[in-house]
């Protein structure tokens, strides 16, 4: 039988001042304390049925006092306390403040259960390395900005090549109930989530230009780092809204090529770069023969046959294109 998970809506509470509670409380402790010293008296002077109600009256009502105390609640800034009353959702605490609700509520927090679970379970172990792990001393849910640092993960690109790309990302729950009550583990959900929209989206992409000749608009994951990352941005919005959290930032931190294939990559790139140079000086030492070929003509310095500017022309060239300092012949005698 297939059931559907049910949202539940945020019920905001607005309970009673828990100073004005403690007060009332304590009085009322004093005067059930003092009717338990007045049962005592009428015990002492022999009249016992009506000791024997006094003292189980001020007993109940001590142990109902008791009781009462565990209705006070105390909310710092940006936190939140969601409540539930014997197995149902009761209602959420936003507001800082000190309160007093129902003393049977019980507060859910994933990340102290799943913290204190953690410290169980170590403890058991008794293993003598392992790790210290602090359990949240409240049972309340953060409403602060978090920082999830995503692990580097090896994914491919568009074009097939193996990349090693990392992430970071800052939320926050937004909706307490939603984080509580529609995911396990609100933290480990966004984490989970977090590696499948980056693997999802760094796919849809190549890592950079293989062809100069492709249009230059083409979004590549070196290139156009702040829109893939705002991609990234909207895709995991929508995985985690159901979980009640705002996305307020992702962050592309690490992003390389493979191991297996940066130094061939690394290879390419520099190839491609050595021929950009190499084709921008041969642009420009064509522009400067030409000019000193056509200077010399129309001040008539020098009149040149083909031939001539055939090896003048080569000359400039070697000259100019070389990568080396080259070496003049001085010729002393006529250039025919």
């Amino acid at each position: 039988m297939k059931t559907e998970n049910k949202n539940i809506e945020e019920k905001i509470l607005h309970p009673a001042n828990g100073v004005v509670m403690l007060v009332i409380n304590l009085i009322i402790l004093v005067a059930f304390g003092f009717l338990f010293a007045f049962g005592i008296r009428q015990a002492v002077d022999k009249h016992v049925v009506a000791a024997v109600i006094m003292i189980v009256a001020a007993c109940i009502g001590m142990v109902a006092v008791c009781i009462a105390f565990g209705g006070l609640k105390t909310v710092r800034p940006n936190e939140a306390l969601v409540l539930t009353l014997f197995g149902a959702y009761y209602g959420t605490i936003r507001e800082s403040g000190f309160y007093f609700v129902n003393p049977f509520c019980e507060s859910n927090s994933p990340v102290y259960d799943k913290a204190r679970s953690a410290a169980i379970k170590a403890a058991k172990s008794k293993s003598d390395d392992m790790e210290v792990i602090s359990v949240p001393t409240r049972k309340r849910v953060s409403l602060k900005s978090n920082t999830l640092k995503n692990e580097k993960q090896k994914v491919n690109d568009g074009m097939g090549n193996p990349i090693v790309i990392g992430t970071n990302v800052i939320w926050r729950v937004s909706n307490p109930t939603k984080a509580v009550f529609n995911v396990e583990d609100y933290a480990e959900f966004i984490s989970i989530q977090t590696d499948s929209t980056v693997r999802n989206i760094a796919r849809l992409y190549p890592y950079d230009v293989v062809d100069e000749d492709n249009d230059e608009s083409e979004k590549t994951l070196r290139g156009s780092v702040q829109e893939i990352a705002d991609r990234m941005e909207e895709a995991l919005q929508e995985r985690v809204n159901v979980a009640g959290i705002i996305i307020e930032d992702v962050k592309i931190t690490n992003l390389a090529y493979s191991e297996e294939i940066a130094a061939a990559m690394l290879q390419r790139q520099q190839a491609t770069a050595i021929i950009a140079a190499r084709q921008k000086i041969v642009d420009g030492a064509v522009g400067m023969v030409k000019m000193a070929i056509d200077k010399l003509g129309d001040e008539e310095i020098v009149l040149l046959d083909e031939e001539r500017k055939a090896a003048m022309v080569s000359n400039l060239l070697v000259v100019l294109c070389s990568g080396k300092d080259t070496q003049p012949i001085v010729n002393s005698g006529s250039i025919y």
